[in-house]
């Protein structure tokens, strides 16, 4: 069961109002507009973020994936995009897990979606994975990557989120979100420096501390 201490449906969107409530563990979520969960969420301070050895050793290993950002709703959506995200959630996680029309609602339909820009990660000249985010003048929300699974580089998927937290910073945002944090498979995100987790009440940097909520 995903982790949720409230829930609540927002009817402002402004930069001010999502900055507050994702500082309050609120994250959005994929179900309708404006629906918002609160979270054991993850988040990196990137006014002290550095890249790790192993953050490079990522880099170098995918050295030739190249990122772009796209406004959503995206105008060059097709098929294989919901196609690949579906194949790629029912492989990792199981049947039912994404459909490709969720996947393209939230790429295409602005009035049921609450993300609005998309990472495009590309290998030779083509698409090899997504991650559809949320983006203010303050903070960006890495929501729900997907890749192609077969034929692609050792380790695109960590390469995927450091290109996009390094993105971040250089854009000057205040804070990257990386979702929540409560099975063993979300370890992943304690690879960066800086992190901070929400209690359900506050922000904090003990990582063993956060070790202790897995299940």
């Amino acid at each position: 069961m995903y982790l949720v201490w409230n829930k609540k449906t927002i009817s402002d969107f402004s930069d001010e109002n999502i900055n507050a409530l994702y500082n309050t563990g609120y994250v959005f979520t994929r179900v309708d507009k404006g629906t918002m969960d609160q979270t054991r969420s993850i988040r990196i301070d990137l006014a002290k973020f550095k890249l790790s050895s192993e953050n490079r050793r990522i880099l170098r290993k995918t050295k030739d994936v190249n990122l772009e950002i796209a406004d959503l709703p995206y105008s060059k959506y097709d098929w294989t995009i919901g196609k690949m995200a579906k194949d790629f959630y029912t492989t990792k996680f199981g049947e039912g897990t994404f459909s490709a029309n969720k996947i393209k609602e939230l790429l295409t339909h602005k009035e049921k979606s609450n993300f609005n820009r998309l990472f495009i990660y590309f290998l030779k000249d083509k698409p090899i994975g997504y991650c559809i985010f949320l983006e203010t003048d303050k903070i960006v929300h890495y929501c729900y990557p997907f890749y192609r699974l077969e034929n692609g580089p050792k380790d695109i998927g960590l390469g995927m989120m450091i290109r996009a937290i390094i993105w971040a910073k250089e854009n000057k945002k205040k804070s990257v979100y990386l979702g929540s944090f409560q099975r063993p498979t979300d370890i992943y995100k304690l690879q960066f420096s800086q992190i901070e987790w929400f209690d359900g009440k506050n922000w904090k940097t003990n990582l063993e501390e956060l070790k202790t909520n897995i299940k």
